[in-house]
């Protein structure tokens, strides 16, 4: 059996994706990083090579997230691509004619736009939390709710109270004013659900002309009370693809696919059993310029396997 795999880390949750030669999805992985990207990798590919029979081969590897250099740098990586081109190649693969892609995840959102399947515009948002899945988390633990069950809870509401969204601050004070009041609270998740959309949409997707079909993915497309939001105030079906949570992962296996069929030769990947590799990572300032870059490092076994960060690409995969 041979298959390729994508890796999608970001600050959140860090997916895994197999996919076959016809790019079929033979197994997925969605697990929270828990701030310990390296660790997550790692246990990451020993439950994937868990589900795989023996005798896979890995005929390529791709990574994706904000942690994609050095997840990349750790798995041997045969392509690295950020999350808009890694997004946008998964969502034409279910839904062919899209023209708009939203995404909120865990910690940033996105919109990106398609035309005649090219992407000629995106929008992110990595400064507030307003707008992404930690904002919802946090409030769901604020009122002792599982987050599993955020989304049909706010789907009871029958008259959703208004909350203050453009700041996580003022809409957990406002939450709080609206408990305080009597509102019930499904009203006031739903509430949430609009605020966290009409943030996202103000923010995130101001002057960006949202056609469909609209695909809606990432890990927040499981709450149903944001997809009501969402097909509400968009007055659009929203459309939420199968194997939405790992569409990133799905996105870099397919460019692992592409190019390592047009490359033709061996994959770069390192194996399944990362285990017995010590694994650190450390910064240094470039000087080579005004810029002053911050720039990453990751070693094995005391050795560097990677370098990159900066303004420009200096460093960009750079050993010494």
């Amino acid at each position: 059996m041979e298959v390729y795999l994508g890796i999608d880390v970001g600050s959140v949750t860090t997916k895994f994706a197999v996919l076959d030669e016809d790019n079929q999805l033979v197994t997925s992985l969605y697990w929270r990083t828990q701030g310990k990207p390296i660790a997550m990798v790692r246990e990451g590919l020993r439950e994937i090579a868990r589900r795989l029979p023996p005798d896979v081969r890995v005929r390529g590897v791709g990574t994706t997230g904000s942690a994609r250099y050095l997840a990349g740098a750790i798995v041997g990586s045969d392509v690295i691509k950020n999350e808009i081109i890694s997004q946008a190649v998964a969502a034409l693969k279910y839904v062919p004619d899209a023209r708009t892609i939203l995404e909120i995840g865990g910690q940033d959102s996105k919109i990106i736009i398609i035309r005649d399947g090219v992407v000629v515009d995106f929008g992110m948002n990595t400064m507030c939390a307003a707008g992404t899945g930690s904002f919802l988390d946090h409030q769901a633990q604020r009122l002792n709710i599982e987050i599993e069950d955020f989304g049909r809870m706010a789907l009871q509401s029958k008259s959703s109270v208004r909350i203050a969204g453009r700041c996580t601050v003022f809409a957990e004070s406002d939450m709080i004013h609206k408990q305080q009041m009597g509102h019930r609270i499904e009203d006031i998740l739903y509430g949430l659900c609009k605020a966290l959309v009409r943030n996202y949409l103000n923010n995130v997707c101001l002057g960006k002309d949202l056609l469909p079909p609209i695909v809606f993915q990432g890990g927040v497309a499981f709450n149903k009370g944001i997809v009501r939001a969402l097909n509400e105030i968009l007055e659009a079906e929203i459309i939420v693809p199968p194997h939405h949570e790992v569409m990133g992962a799905i996105g870099a296996a397919i460019l692992a696919h592409e190019e390592m069929s047009a490359r033709g030769n061996g994959t770069g990947f390192r194996g399944f059993n990362l285990s017995d590799a010590s694994y650190r990572t450390s910064s240094f300032e470039c000087k080579a310029c005004p810029s002053l870059c911050e720039i990453a490092q990751v070693f094995q076994d005391g050795k560097v396997l990677a370098r990159w960060g900066g303004r420009c690409d200096l460093w960009e995969g750079v050993k010494p």
